[in-house]
């Protein structure tokens, strides 16, 4: 879980909306891929106030906490914007008997989905892990791109009002197989996959534009009580993050039956070999100014009774 901060403790960067913007810049579906070890929610209370402080109206879908909780920590500015579609108390729709099938959550995507918002509107699906054990994954990703579709105002006359939409979706990828979650994957303009190292965060940012080429990158940070975000520079990646200065390095190639390195005096030994096939200087000195009284190699031929001696015909024994 993403480590709290104090506001006394830490100094507020400006690069800080750096990330939340990039994440914000398009439309579609963006995709929060969390685990066990390091939950999204707080990431997506994040981007909910940082679209809320820009003007926007946002939608959320509640389905794993109550409304009380997830409101908790935002401020008045940004709850006055948020409106909550409560699936938690009441996710099957069993308080209303009257109706024949009660649709329960698929309802609720579908009633989103004829919202007359004017503007960008951003939808938060708190969590797709939830939907999806309840609803069946095509229906769901058929309901996600009707979700994350632009609305355009019939009644503006010349200059049709195109409204921008957000689908903020929260995942728990260790729930599922590897199939819904590449469905889910394919959709999404903009993937965020957590990690980290000790108590920092970290979120894997994978950027699809179309037309464009799709851009990667690192961001390291900490959640502060009030869902602000605080990035840390000149972190370390991977294994280097934290290292432990008392660890011994152990050598791989300590334990194999062969040598993977030469001694010095083995490596003197083989610069020194010269090899048959090297035309070395001594050898063509050898060939051009023999030595007078020198005994020279001799080659002594016997044929035998199946050597073709005919000088005229030598293919004789190929009985053509």
């Amino acid at each position: 879980m993403p480590r709290l901060l104090s506001g006394d403790d830490i100094r507020r960067r400006p690069e800080a909306s750096e990330m939340l913007d990039s994440l914000l810049a398009t439309g579609g579906l963006v995709l929060l891929r969390d685990s066990v070890e390091w939950e999204g929610r707080g990431l997506l209370k994040a981007l909910i106030k940082k679209s809320a402080l820009r003007g926007e109206q946002v939608h959320v879908l509640g389905c794993e906490v109550s409304e009380e909780e997830f409101r908790e920590g935002l401020g008045s500015d940004v709850n006055s914007r948020l409106v909550y579609h409560d699936l938690f108390r009441d996710p099957l729709n069993w308080s209303q008997p009257g109706e024949a099938a009660p649709e329960g959550p698929l309802k609720a995507l579908r009633s989103m989905c004829r919202r007359t918002d004017r503007g960008s509107v951003t939808i938060a699906l708190d969590s797709l892990s939830w939907l999806l054990c309840h609803i069946p994954c095509v229906t769901l990703c058929q309901a996600l791109h009707a979700l994350s579709q632009r609305n355009v105002d019939p009644g503006a006359g010349d200059n049709p009002l195109i409204e921008q939409v957000r689908v903020l979706g929260l995942l728990h990828e260790e729930l599922h197989g590897p199939g819904p979650v590449g469905a889910v994957s394919s959709l999404a303009h903009t993937e965020v996959t957590l990690s980290g190292k000790m108590d920092q965060t970290s979120a894997s940012i994978l950027c699809r534009r179309p037309q464009q080429r799709a851009t990667y990158q690192t961001w390291w940070f900490s959640i502060l009580p009030d869902f602000s975000l605080d990035l840390h520079e000149g972190l370390p990646l991977h294994s280097e993050l934290h290292r432990d200065p008392h660890t011994t390095q152990v050598d791989p190639a300590s334990h194999l039956t062969f040598n993977l390195h030469l001694s010095k005096k083995e490596r003197e030994a083989k610069d020194s070999l010269t090899l048959p096939f090297q035309f070395s200087s001594e050898k063509q000195q050898a060939l051009l100014h023999p030595v007078p009284g020198q005994t020279t190699g001799r080659i002594f031929y016997e044929p035998d009774a199946f050597d073709d001696v005919d000088q005229e015909d030598p293919d004789d024994d190929l009985d053509i």
